[in-house]
């Protein structure tokens, strides 16, 4: 799925050089379900963004099923990027004026389907998610946790067989972390790849595999349970 090559990110920072990532060799095999963990300015959100088609590294290639990201061009990254990957993030990006089913709606028009094929594939992943009584309000109307559902039901509208979390669980309460995780293990045991980056240790512990990044470098990786059946 993903495989990085002699990849490296520095950063100036008051005149001075910091290694943001560095790495030799990272393969992340399709249906993997991988926590990254590690102190703050470890790199965790560095080789996410990486990863995304986001942001280029200095050194080396971000290889996605054989693709290298940041040797094709521009259009062609963001369409393989739409096409393959799904981002949650923890500040969810909602529209704001946009109804939970009109934000679910937004990657499926940019896809050119019908509206009513927007519409209907929209409403069965809102109730999909729980959220079935929820259709018609605005962000603002619904929690945090609501919130964060409605986001990951957007994420899914294109079936993307990839999803990068980056501290997805960060500002939910105890309910709506467990709905979310619980989530990202349904979608594991359908063969999705699930890379997401945690300071929840006890999140990290429902990864199959879990990587610990310090000083930009890969620290460990641990295989935490073996690998679920579809």
């Amino acid at each position: 799925m993903f495989r990085l090559e002699d990849v490296s990110k520095v950063y100036s920072r008051r005149g001075h050089t910091v290694m943001a990532f560095n790495t030799t060799s990272l393969i992340i095999p399709a249906g993997d379900y991988l926590a990254i963990v590690g102190p703050s300015g470890s790199g965790k959100t560095t080789l996410l963004s990486m990863l995304g088609g986001m942001l280029s590294p200095d050194a080396g290639r971000v290889l996605l099923e054989e693709a290298s990201l940041y040797e094709m061009s521009v259009t062609r990254r963001t369409r393989l990027r739409r096409e393959k990957i799904g981002f949650v993030f923890q500040t969810f990006n909602l529209v704001p004026y946009l109804t939970a089913v009109e934000n679910v709606q937004v990657p499926l028009y940019l896809s050119g389907l019908s509206r009513k094929e927007q519409r209907e594939r929209a409403v069965a992943l809102l109730e999909r998610v729980g959220l079935s009584d929820r259709l018609d309000h605005k962000p603002r109307e619904m929690s945090i946790g609501q919130q964060q559902r409605v986001a990951l039901a957007r994420t899914l509208a294109n079936h993307p067989p990839v999803i990068l979390a980056d501290e997805p669980t960060g500002n939910l309460d105890p309910e709506s972390r467990q709905r979310v995780l619980d989530f990202f293990d349904e979608l594991h045991r359908q063969n999705c790849t699930i890379i997401m980056v945690t300071h929840d240790l006890a999140a990290a512990e429902r990864a199959q595999r879990r990587l610990t990044l310090r000083d930009g470098a890969v620290s460990t990786i641990l295989s935490r349970r073996p690998t679920k059946a579809a």
